[in-house]
């Protein structure tokens, strides 16, 4: 039931990072990630591999503080200085956001807030579930929105909201910036995040609704062809207390909310509620005793009870 990986080795690592000096020590104060750069670095080099690091910048020898080099020049092989802009993106969305990385903190009213739709329905019901002291870890898609209801509602400061790339505090953001977040208190390494999250250091996750089955079931890693992996769900899910599964019950529908109403105007054509999942990311059958667990859509809420998903509100 249990596959071990081995690992393999690796002859080439592809890096980035925003200064080298001229011995190739590589640090990252324009990175609003941490990641693995460290971890993959070394395993290339002591797989005979080689290593290249892009970066936007080259200085002295020895000007850099040690403690803001994040990869040491005896890891590096080559040196790329990026002479393009269009090279050196923070991230997939934007060129550089200052308040990623630290720069600057930026005003929370500067931040855009949700438009009311389905969407902003669904993240205000997840944030109805957040606790006072709460340190909440958001994922991808419509998760992460989450933390722009709870900045626009004034109660950033109640709790702590974190990603799984290591980013602690502040306000996650959404793709395409996810993984980022404005103004954050710690960025930790990546693998360092998964030891806070493994260790039971969560109190509430939010995360997505790919498919979902009727023992609680939630596929978000395969979909037909289409292998998009489970990412950190496993570990997350494992491991907090309180799991919400948020996302539309009817895929490609055509809503409307105004008025104290939600209106469908035309049904989807992807059923994400069916009898039985493609593939298992979360297991119903292995939630923990005492976990809750929640399926927030925007037409109702159900709850993992007794090993079923049993329907508790209605829109």
């Amino acid at each position: 039931e249990f596959l071990f990986y081995k690992s393999f080795p690796l002859d080439v690592a592809l890096l980035r990072g925003t200064t080298a000096d001229e011995n190739g020590n590589i640090s990252f104060e324009h990175e609003s990630i941490l990641n693995e750069g460290l971890a993959v670095a070394t395993a290339a080099k002591n797989s005979g591999g080689i290593v290249i690091v892009q970066v936007e910048y080259l200085t002295k020898k020895g000007t850099l503080n040690p403690k803001d080099v994040k990869i040491p020049g005896i890891l590096v092989d080559y040196v790329v200085v990026a002479t393009d802009k269009n090279a050196c993106w923070q991230t997939e969305g934007v060129y550089y956001e200052p308040s990623f990385s630290g720069q600057i903190k930026k005003p929370l009213d500067a931040i855009e807030p949700l438009p009311f739709d389905e969407r902003k329905v669904i993240c205000r019901r997840c944030a109805m579930e957040i606790k006072r002291g709460d340190v909440i870890n958001l994922g991808v898609g419509m998760p992460a929105d989450t933390a722009k209801v709870v900045a626009e509602e004034g109660f950033i400061d109640w709790i702590t909201m974190s990603t799984e790339s290591g980013m602690v505090g502040g306000v996650p953001s959404a793709l395409p910036n996810f993984g980022s977040a404005y103004n954050p208190e710690a960025t930790l390494e990546h693998g360092a995040m998964f030891d806070l999250i493994d260790g039971g250091g969560l109190g509430m996750t939010c995360l997505g609704i790919g498919e979902a089955d009727q023992y609680g079931n939630i596929n978000v890693s395969k979909f037909g062809p289409r292998l998009t992996g489970p990412g950190g769900f496993i570990d997350i899910t494992g491991s907090t207390p309180r799991v919400i599964f948020c996302g539309t019950f009817m895929g490609k529908a055509e809503l409307k909310v105004g008025d104290g109403k939600l209106v469908i105007e035309k049904e989807g054509t992807i059923r994400k509620f069916v009898n039985n999942v493609e593939q298992i990311t979360f297991s119903g059958k292995y939630a923990k005793p005492g976990q809750t667990i929640l399926y927030i859509t925007e037409r109702c809420v159900f709850s993992l009870i007794e090993g079923k998903m049993t329907l508790v509100e209605i829109a």
